[in-house]
C-alpha cells in the first residue's frame, strides 16, 4: 500500500499508526531514484508528492521554503524568473537509474543529491537553513530556521540531509539560493592523460580565477558529450563564471597558463552549460543498466591513481568531476567491493557508492561505504533516537 498525505498531519498520523502496528515504511518523493541503495524490506509506502507548493519565497533574501514533494522543476522556474539558482546544481538520476518520474525538492536534499559546482559551492546540505520532518514516532520536529546559525547538540538540518528516508520524513525545507552568473565559458585542454589532467586541474584551482567546475574526460567516454562535438582527443574542462568583464579576464589568464599543458579551446554560452548539465546527471552512462556504476569520492590527486590500479585487474570506464576528486565508474562485470574500496584506503581514504546494479549484484554488495566501529555505533544511537521502532526504510543505508 502506497500512503500519499496532502498535509503533515495525515502524514504524521500514517507513521504513528505504522510505528503502532511495527509496519515498515519505505520513503520516496518523486521515485526516481528507487532501486538506489541496500535492497529494503517495507511493508507500506509513504511518499512526499502529496505536500506540494512553495511556501515562501523572498528573493531579496534568496530564501525559500517549499514543500518536500514540490517539483524540483517547479522550483527552478520560480527562481529562474528572479534569476537566482540552487548553486549546488542539484542531479537529476533518472538517465542513469533508468527511472521516470518527477524529482521533488525533499527527495533531492533527502539524497543531498549535489553536482559539478559543490566542490566550490558547497553540496545540498550546506544550503538547507530549516528543515521539517515527521521522526519514527509520528511526531512533527521542526530544526533551523532561515538563517544560517551554529547550534548545539544534533545538527538534525545536517543530519537529515543525505539520510536518504532513514531518519525521519521530510515534509518541508527552507534553504538558500543564490544569483545565476551573468556569463559563463568553459576553457578545453585537449589531449592530457588521467595523471596530467590532475596536474592541470590543481595547477588551475591554486590560481586567482575562481574556477567554478573542474573535469576530465577520457578518451573512452569523451565522444559522449556535447554529441561527440568536443576536440579531438582526451578534454579536461574548466568552468569560469560571473560579471562578463570579470570572466573575460580571468578566461585570458587561465587559457595562458593551461596552453603550458597542451590545445587549448574555448566553449561559452548554452553549449558550456549544456556540457555541465550533462557531467552533472553523469550522460556517458545513462542507459546502461545492466552495468554496475559507482560513484567514488577520494582526494583529487589520488582519483587516477585509483582508476589506474583498477585498470590493471578489471574492465573499467571512468570520468572524473570535482577537479579528480569525484569519479564516476562503469564497470564491465560484477563488482569486487572489497577490493574497490581496499584499494581506496591505501590511497589515504574515501568512499565508493554503488548508484546501481542487477539485483542479484545488489543483493550482495553493500552499496555504501562501511562504517568504522566507532562511526556505526554513533548512527545507531542516532537512528535509534529518531526513529526508536525502525520503521524508516530499515536496511537501506549501514545500520538504518
Amino acid at each position: 500500500m502506497t500512503f500519499v498525505p496532502h498535509n503533515e498531519a495525515d502524514a504524521a498520523y500514517v507513521v504513528r499508526n505504522a510505528a503502532a502496528r511495527g509496519t515498515r515504511l519505505t520513503i520516496c518523493g518523486g521515485g526516481t531514484r528507487s532501486g538506489f541503495g541496500n535492497p529494503v524490506e517495507a511493508d507500506e509506502q509513504l511518499c512526499s508528492r502529496g505536500l506540494s507548493g512553495i511556501v515562501d519565497y523572498e528573493p531579496a533574501e534568496m530564501v525559500m521554503t517549499a514543500r518536500a514533494g514540490t517539483p524540483l522543476a517547479e522550483v527552478e522556474a520560480a527562481l529562474a524568473a528572479n534569476g537566482q539558482m540552487m548553486a549546488f546544481e542539484p542531479m537529476d538520476h533518472r538517465p542513469i537509474m533508468g527511472t521516470s518520474g518527477e524529482p521533488t525538492i525533499g527527495g533531492m536534499f533527502a539524497a543531498n543529491a549535489s553536482g559539478p559546482r559543490r566542490f566550490v559551492a558547497g553540496a545540498a546540505r550546506d544550503s538547507l537553513l530549516g528543515i521539517r520532518f515527521v521522526n519514527g514516532s509520528g511526531e512533527v520536529i521542526r530544526a533551523g530556521g532561515r538563517v544560517m546559525k551554529n547550534v548545539t547538540g544534533l545538527d538534525l538540518v545536517k543530519l537529515l540531509a543525505g539520510s536518504q528516508g532513514t531518519l525521519g520524513f521530510i515534509t518541508e525545507v527552507t534553504f538558500r539560493v543564490l544569483p545565476v552568473p551573468q556569463a559563463v565559458a568553459t576553457i578545453v585542454i585537449s589531449g592530457l592523460d588521467d595523471a596530467a589532467a590532475a596536474q592541470a586541474m590543481a595547477v588551475a584551482m591554486a590560481m586567482p580565477v575562481e574556477a567554478s567546475g573542474a573535469a576530465h574526460l577520457p578518451q573512452s567516454v569523451k565522444g559522449r558529450f556535447l554529441n561527440g562535438a568536443l576536440p579531438e582527443g582526451e578534454a579536461t574542462v574548466l568552468r569560469l563564471e560571473g560579471l562578463p568583464a570579470s570572466v573575460s579576464v580571468r578566461l585570458d589568464k587561465l587559457a595562458a597558463e593551461m596552453s603550458r599543458f597542451g590545445p587549448v579551446s574555448q566553449l561559452s554560452g548554452e553549449e558550456s552549460n549544456s556540457l555541465w548539465r550533462e557531467i552533472r546527471d553523469v550522460a556517458p552512462y545513462a542507459n546502461a543498466l545492466y552495468k554496475p556504476l559507482w560513484r567514488v569520492c577520494v582526494a583529487p590527486s589520488t582519483g587516477h591513481q585509483l582508476v589506474a590500479a583498477l585498470r590493471l585487474e578489471a574492465g573499467i570506464d571512468a570520468f572524473y568531476d570535482w577537479q579528480g576528486g569525484l569519479v564516476w565508474m562503469q564497470m564491465e562485470a560484477d563488482p569486487e567491493a572489497e577490493r574497490l574500496r581496499r584499494y581506496i584506503k591505501a590511497l589515504g581514504g574515501g568512499h565508493a557508492t554503488l548508484m546501481r546494479a542487477p539485483d542479484r549484484v545488489r543483493a550482495a554488495t553493500p552499496a555504501f561505504q562501511p562504517e568504522s566501529e566507532a562511526v556505526a555505533a554513533l548512527s545507531l544511537r542516532i537512528k535509534e533516537k529518531l526513529d526508536p521502532a525502525g520503521i524508516f526504510s530499515p536496511g537501506k543505508m549501514a545500520g538504518a
